[in-house]
């Protein structure tokens, strides 16, 4: 497997480093660093947990609503032109969260913030991927995907290190600066230098047919009008909806289970290198047996990794809690994002991916509120964490009667 990924990235560099920093990128509106300004946003602006939770909900779901609009827009429009209004609007973010001073600038910078850095930063950078390639598609993903856990492992401690030495407001005035200076020209560079090359392992007619007969074209319509879609939703949704709700709450959690805040920052050191390594190995798993046979088995650690914390504390749960989350979220993606194109094709998967984009994000606008609503209303997080175990499986019930059940196409 080492030697695959060492030939496939000496052959496709460039595309693969800009999905990489476009990934990356995209972890400035990704709620695990977020969440470290949480605490400074509600003592700053005198909010409660669910008023907190709605705003930032609020601010989720209308991004949520409007990737599903703009996102299909990369079909379109050239990949240079994409990236730089993407990187306009996540300066724009940050430099609205280095003004904020009231609910509403903060919902406003908050939605900008979502809608650039979790929606369209990440959408840009796999969808690229998933149409670049077709037999290295999961490694393709994997590898842009190590954008997140290099974030996980690294913006905590500069998350941290920046309030302290500057303050909450004066850290987003840094990270509007650093976006434009930084990503842009590098980013631009390597899409030119990847044009210039060729990809022999691309096979258009691989890509262009989805893998059985269906009454429509494999756009968004055919989506929604297949019933499996909707049994595999629970599923796709369950990691982004139940992450969010735990990071964003993350200040309740933690004296309730009796860890620091330094205890859980070192801990998404090892929940980094878990999604980084559990993506990396998907990836390769994908390209072998597809999507749909592994859809099934990637919730298993988010499940495990729920009744532990439901049932057992001390310090090592936490480790083992975030590790196991990491497992199930680097997964997931290759898993997911391969699914779509092995079922529907790529004609249209700039518009499916929008939708499912749009649809993951408006997950992570319920789970902060609803969470906010249940911590004020005295669910402890022992009982939060096995409910959450009892939604999951329910998911995989539901997935097992999905795609997943299918043999895999024979091209």
């Amino acid at each position: 497997m080492i030697r695959e990924y060492l030939r496939f990235i000496s052959h496709s560099w460039p595309i693969l480093i800009f999905g990489v920093m476009t990934v990356f990128m995209g972890n400035f509106g990704q709620s695990f660093f977020i969440s470290w300004f949480g605490d400074s946003f509600k003592e700053s602006l005198g909010l409660s947990a669910t008023s907190y939770g709605t705003a930032y909900s609020m601010a989720t779901l209308a991004s949520g609503l409007l990737i599903m609009w703009i996102g299909g827009s990369i079909d379109k429009v050239s990949l240079e032109k994409f990236i730089l209004f993407c990187t306009i609007g996540l300066s724009l973010a940050a430099l609205t969260l280095w003004q904020t001073n009231n609910l509403t600038t903060l919902v406003v910078g908050l939605f900008l913030l979502r809608f650039f850095g979790q929606g369209l930063f990440p959408h840009t950078a796999i969808t690229t991927m998933m149409k670049r390639f077709s037999l290295n598609r999961g490694k393709g993903v994997s590898v842009a995907t190590t954008g997140v856990p290099l974030g996980e492992i690294i913006l905590p401690s500069i998350a941290v290190f920046l309030i302290a030495q500057f303050g909450w407001q004066q850290s987003w005035l840094i990270i509007a600066v650093s976006v434009p200076l930084l990503y842009l020209p590098l980013a631009l560079f390597l899409i030119k230098r990847a044009r210039n090359q060729k990809y022999a392992e691309h096979d258009p007619t691989l890509d262009c047919e989805p893998s059985k007969p269906l009454k429509e074209d494999g756009s968004r319509r055919t989506l929604l009008a297949d019933y499996r879609f909707w049994l595999v939703l629970p599923t796709v949704l369950a990691a982004p909806f139940i992450v969010t709700g735990i990071f964003i709450h993350q200040g309740f959690f933690l004296p309730q289970m009796g860890w620091t805040p330094m205890l859980f920052a070192n801990c998404f050191v090892f929940y980094g290198i878990a999604h980084w390594l559990s993506s990396m190995y998907t990836g390769a798993l994908v390209d072998r047996f597809s999507g749909r046979q592994l859809l099934k088995y990637y919730p298993i650690p988010m499940l495990m990794a729920l009744l532990l914390a439901s049932q057992l504390t001390g310090n090592w749960v936490a480790y083992a809690l975030l590790i196991l989350l990491g497992i199930a979220m680097g997964s997931g993606s290759p898993i997911i994002n391969a699914l779509w194109a092995e079922v529907y094709g790529t004609k249209y998967l700039g518009r499916i991916r929008a939708l499912m984009v749009s649809l993951g994000v408006i997950s992570t606008s319920i789970s902060p509120i609803l969470f906010g609503y249940l911590i004020d209303n005295g669910i402890t997080g022992s009982q939060l964490f096995f409910w959450l175990s009892m939604y999951i499986l329910l998911a995989m019930f539901l997935a097992f009667f999905s795609y997943s059940h299918e043999k895999k196409l024979k091209i």
